[in-house]
């Protein structure tokens, strides 16, 4: 399945083909709702000021409040919590869609998960025996025996405290709802601290469910005063989407110096069995297993991890019998090595070389960030049982294995791995080395598959295509453009780069620019979130990040080898995303600046000051409050507009997915003789979307219609709220009342029959309501409820004409360009930078699946 992923207001949705959801969606109703009472004062009604007043954001599946309608004297009755509306794709396509996919899965399924976990996740870390001690001596050569056993104990350390202690123990519990990635980390603060720079986030996005917020409780004051100086400073703001944007950079990084160091080990090992291979011929090879290994991408993880799952499997047994084999043939003595005092005699003995060497010694632990990166592919469970048991023991065993080889042995120490085979299972150890090598290269372009997609939903990177390659877990994905992008800087790299030692050195520069970055975040979520005590952090904090920079210092010493195109790279990757965001942001703020004022909409009176000709015209936006400016653009620009116009917004909001009765929010635009309303539709990261334009429009106006129905039920239950307090009956007491399934209403208004008369016409719940609440005599109440009736009822065949007329996408595109007394560098960010981004990116037009004849564009040009 395939999804055209983009930040634009200009997206919609495909229902699945498997027709298994109009009957279940249609009979689902929001009977599990809360009413509550709100004084007109906080309700943002009047005028210019509407979208500025704090409540502004305050919408509802129900849709009763106006943006300028006649205030009334009484209190206004409103519906918060749970809403269904019709329209929606994710939960018809994957089930569960608010949760992860891995909680009732059968035996067989669990293994199979195993052999794909394999496959995906520990891929990179899995290869790093090819490199690592070959890298380390390429930069602190063995001099003695005990060189090797301080360099063993120095990896087995680094393995222990990494890899196990840091990712696999406590930054696996860091996910959010199953997403891993730096990403997913930012997204999850963003939900507890309001620390986007993009001013478009609504209070009623906290209702989502899958937002669980944690209640503040042990470390309340703490964590309290955390968020607010978070809240209230824009250099901290700034400053942790830096370190974001800077650890994504290398994430991407990562994905590029990734593959050409493991291939380029695998291939290496030729050298050993044939003496006649050359470097050159090498680098040739791994080219050919570049372009092979990027070209398979789009297949998919689910199809390729069945397929690596048993090969990676067999490596690692690979790893531990070669380990084992060695150690009872060479030298038992190198278990002294868990002693960590060994690393202090390397050092003693070696000085300066053996802080070179933890350069090399940091491979062992590539492949961590991964563990993290690829959570949204598998549970944390399944990763955590699998690299404990299988992948953690064979790594050792077989560093083990190289360390006694090379006690005896000194003169082989670049090409370790190899060396250390047994002549007889050489070359098949060679094929298996790798096809391994291929899988871990897989590993961390998956990785960087989700973190883009993360980044590109929280608008931090332009919009791209994103093609999903499974119909059942919909965090797997594949974007082509960024495929071979990485595939082109890769052959770069690996040309130009031929030496394993200094692809080695970038290799952990990206690494350990990435580990930095978690360890901070995972800080923050500790303190904000997690609400720990202050020695635990505190000491988490020291320790791993006080190593990391150690093992920074190291290969950062080296970055003139030829690692500094990786760096480059980085900051390239960096520049993009931050001019991506600071122009969306500058874009975004200038629209709200310049949004067209409500008494501006009530001049020009219902028929907007021109002709409304009949049809429903679709006008797609980012703005989430207030009417867009581009709004009057059209209105000038064309001599007539529909006679029913709809605000559609799509806005991501930082949870992995957004439930699906949980998604959409109407309003209405001034009063109903305007005909316009504001739909708000709200997605996360890891929303699974389709488009198709027929199937979106006939969603829509369903869920428009149950819109109105309630909307005109509510006004209807509010006014018998109104002539019941004026009753013999004294309610006086209490103004709301609990229902039988802990909903709360209104005294005054009728329970509707335990709730079981919602899925009945409209006509008929008025009819119950009037006959439970007023007296068989009271003909004023009769005449209300059948002039509700009658107006409802125009209503909706108004919007049938207009839906039978036919439906226009209105795409206001806006584009920004800097004042001419605007710094330089502003005017080269905007007139150039951004607008070549914007210009090149994935246009709002690529996403709608509908014919040109349905499509109408007008551009904008804001000055800023």
């Amino acid at each position: 399945m395939a999804e055209e992923s983009s930040f634009d207001g200009s997206e919609k949705e495909e229902i699945a083909s498997s027709g298994n959801g109009f009957g279940d969606l249609a009979s689902m109703d929001s009977i599990e709702s809360r009413w509550v009472t709100q004084d007109e004062d906080d309700d943002s009604v009047n005028g210019a000021d509407d979208d500025d007043d704090d409540d502004d954001d305050e919408f509802y599946g129900t849709g009763l409040e106006s943006e300028d309608e006649e205030v009334s004297e009484h209190r206004l009755l409103i519906r918060t919590g749970r809403r269904v509306d019709s329209f929606d794709v994710e939960a018809l396509e994957v089930p569960g869609a608010s949760r992860i996919d891995y909680e009732d899965l059968t035996v067989g399924r669990r293994v199979l998960l195993a052999f794909q976990t394999l496959g995906v996740v520990f891929g990179d870390v899995g290869t790093s025996p090819l490199y690592t001690f070959s890298v380390m001596f390429s930069k602190s050569p063995v001099k003695e025996k005990e060189d090797v056993i301080g360099a063993l104990s120095l990896v087995l350390y680094t393995l222990l405290l990494i890899p196990l202690i840091k990712y696999v123990l406590v930054v696996l519990w860091a996910n959010d709802d199953g997403e891993g990635g730096t990403f997913a980390l930012y997204s999850l603060i963003s939900r507890h601290a309001k620390i986007s720079l993009i001013p478009n986030q609504l209070r009623s996005d906290t209702r989502i469910s899958s937002f669980r917020l944690k209640v503040p409780c042990p470390e309340l004051e703490r964590s309290l005063n955390l968020k607010e100086k978070l809240e209230n400073s824009l250099v901290l703001k700034k400053m942790l989407l830096v370190l974001v944007l800077a650890g994504t950079a290398m994430v991407i990084a990562d994905g590029v110096v990734t593959p050409a160091m493991s291939v380029m080990s695998a291939v290496g090992g030729l050298k050993v069995g044939v003496d006649a291979v050359e470097q050159d011929q090498v680098v040739m090879i791994s080219v050919a297993f570049l372009v092979i290994l990027f070209s398979l991408q789009k297949y998919g993880t689910s199809k390729m991890g069945l397929v690596v799952g048993p090969a990676l499997l067999l490596w690692f047994c690979c790893l531990a019998g070669i380990g084992i084999h060695n150690l009872l043939k060479y030298d038992r003595s190198v278990y002294r090595a868990f002693n960590p005092i060994h690393i202090y005699y390397f050092f003693q003995r070696n000085s300066i070389n053996a802080w070179y060497a933890l350069g090399g010694c940091i491979l062992c632990a590539t492949g961590s960030e991964a563990l993290f990166a690829d959570l949204c592919y598998f549970s944390v469970r399944s990763v955590q049982l699998t690299f404990v048991c299988l992948v953690l023991p064979c790594l050792m065993l077989g560093y083990m294995g190289q360390a006694a080889y090379l006690m005896e042995n000194h003169a082989d120490a670049s090409q370790a791995f190899f060396s250390s085979v047994p002549g007889a299972a050489f070359w098949p150890v060679l094929f298996i080395a790798n096809v391994a090598a291929l899988i871990a290269s897989r590993t961390m372009t998956t990785a960087t598959f989700s973190c883009i997609k993360q980044s590109t939903a929280l608008g931090c990177f332009p919009r791209l295509k994103i093609i999903h390659t499974s119909r059942k877990f919909m965090g797997q994905i594949y974007i082509p453009v960024l495929n071979w992008f990485l595939l082109a800087v890769c052959l770069v790299v690996v040309c130009s780069i031929s030496s394993i030692n200094e692809i080695g050195n970038a290799y952990g520069m990206a690494e350990l620019g990435v580990m930095m970055t978690t360890t901070i975040l995972v800080t923050l979520i500790m303190l904000l979130i997690w609400q720990i005590n202050i020695v635990i952090v505190t000491a988490f904090l020291i320790v791993f990040l006080g190593v990391e920079l150690i093992f920074f210092s190291s290969v950062i010493a080296s970055v003139g080898d030829g690692s500094w195109i990786i760096l480059v790279f980085a900051v390239i990757m960096f520049g993009i995303m931050y001019v991506w965001n600071y122009g969306s942001k500058i874009r975004y703020e200038t629209e709200v600046e310049q949004k067209m004022s409500m008494d501006l909409m009530r001049e020009l009176g219902s028929n907007l000051g021109t002709i409304r000709a009949p049809g429903i015209g679709l006008l797609y936006n980012e703005l989430v409050k207030g009417v867009p400016a581009i709004f009057g653009h059209f209105l000038t620009t064309l001599p007539a507009i529909h006679s029913m116009v709809i605000f559609v917004c799509i806005k991501y909001v930082p949870v992995p997915v957004v439930p699906q009765n949980e998604r959409f929010l109407f309003r209405r635009v001034c009063t109903k003789s305007y005909h316009l309303f504001r739909c708000i539709a709200r997605y996360g990261y890891k929303d699974v979307r389709k488009e198709n334009h027929q199937v979106f429009e006939q969603l829509l106006i369903e869920s428009l219609e149950k819109f109105i129905r309630r909307e005109a039920q509510e006004r209807s239950l509010e006014s018998d709220g109104r002539n019941d307090s004026d009753s013999e009956e004294d309610f006086s007491g209490s103004t709301l009342v609990m229902g039988p399934n802990g909903s709360m209403y209104s005294m005054g208004v009728p329970l509707l029959s335990e709730y079981r008369e919602l899925n009945k016409p409209i006509t008929e719940l008025n009819s119950s309501s009037n006959h439970t609440s007023h007296h068989p005599f009271d003909t004023s109440s009769e005449s209300s409820v059948s002039e509700a009736e009658q107006s409802l009822e125009r209503e909706l065949s108004f919007i049938h004409k207009a839906k039978e007329i036919g439906v226009v996408y209105l795409l206001g595109h806006g584009d920004i360009r800097a004042r001419k007394d605007s710094w330089f560098v502003k005017k080269l960010v905007i007139n150039y930078f951004y607008a070549f981004l914007r210009k090149n990116c994935r246009r709002g037009t690529a996403n709608l699946s509908v014919p040109q004849s349905h499509l109408m564009k007008v551009d904008m040009t804001y000055m800023v």
